[in-house]
C-alpha cells in the first residue's frame, strides 16, 4: 500500500469518505487543507459512462472558465497577412507559418496551445506526429482550427482550458488555483460540470455522470454530490 504524507494523512481525516458533498462544501474543505510553498492547482476528475472504444462516445472540446485558471498560457498561432497581424494584437506568443513549423520540428515546444486556420493544416500536418502525443496538435474538436484567430488567441490567453476522456472515461482539468476565492472555484467547478453535462453523447446509456472528485495537487480528493 502506497504510504501518504503526514499532510495528506491530516487532510483527509477532515472528509468523511462515505459522504458526497455539495460543491460550495467541498470547496470550503478544499480551502481549509495544510498548505504547500505553492499555490496549489484544483483539478476536477469526471468518471463518465462512455466507451472511448466508440468515437462518438468521446467527450473532447475547450471550456473557457468565467473565472479564468490563475495561469498565463503560452499561445502559438498559424496564420499570415491579416490574421497573423490579429493574433499578434489578441497577445499570441508566436505567430507564423513554415517557419514556425519548422521550429517545432527542431524540438521546440515552449508553448501550451497551437491554433490554426482550416488553410495552414496543410503547412502543420506533418507535426502531428509531434505535437499529438504531447495533446498539442490543433483540432476542430476542441476550438484550435478556427477561422476566427483573434477570438481564439484571446480567449485561449485568457484561460480557456482543453480537455478529452482517457481510455478508461475519465476527464480531467485544472480549473483555477487554490488561491482563489471560494466563490471563483466553485463558478469554475459548475462551469465545467455544466459543460461536460451538456455533451452527454446520446448514444450513451445508463448514468452519464458516474463519479466527479475536486482535489488540489497533492491533496485527498473529495466527492462531488453531482446528478449523473
Amino acid at each position: 500500500m502506497r504510504k501518504r504524507s503526514k499532510r495528506y494523512e491530516a487532510d483527509a481525516k477532515k472528509l468523511d469518505a462515505a459522504k458526497k458533498y455539495e460543491v460550495a462544501e467541498a470547496v470550503k474543505i478544499l480551502k481549509t487543507f495544510t498548505p504547500t510553498k505553492f499555490d496549489s492547482a484544483v483539478e476536477v476528475v469526471m468518471k463518465l459512462g462512455v466507451d472511448p472504444k466508440r468515437s462518438e462516445q468521446n467527450i473532447r472540446g475547450s471550456v473557457a472558465l468565467p473565472k479564468g485558471i490563475g495561469k498565463a498560457r503560452r499561445v502559438i498561432v498559424f496564420a499570415d497577412g491579416e490574421e497573423a497581424q490579429a493574433a499578434r494584437e489578441a497577445g499570441a506568443d508566436e505567430v507564423g507559418m513554415v517557419e514556425l513549423a519548422q521550429k517545432i520540428e527542431g524540438g521546440w515546444f515552449e508553448f501550451d496551445v497551437a491554433i490554426a486556420m482550416p488553410r495552414t493544416m496543410k503547412v502543420i500536418s506533418k507535426l502531428g506526429k509531434v505535437l499529438g502525443p504531447k495533446g498539442l496538435m490543433p483540432s476542430p474538436k476542441n476550438g484550435t482550427v478556427t477561422e476566427d484567430v483573434k477570438t481564439a488567441a484571446r480567449e485561449f490567453k485568457a484561460g480557456k482550458i482543453e480537455f478529452r476522456n482517457d481510455s478508461a472515461g475519465n476527464v480531467q482539468a485544472a480549473i483555477g488555483k487554490l488561491s482563489f476565492s471560494e466563490g471563483d472555484l466553485k463558478a469554475n467547478i459548475d462551469a465545467f460540470i455544466d459543460h461536460i453535462r451538456a455533451m452527454k453523447p446520446p448514444t450513451v446509456k445508463g448514468v452519464y455522470i458516474q463519479n466527479v472528485t475536486v482535489s488540489a495537487t497533492m491533496s485527498p480528493g473529495i466527492a462531488l454530490a453531482v446528478q449523473g
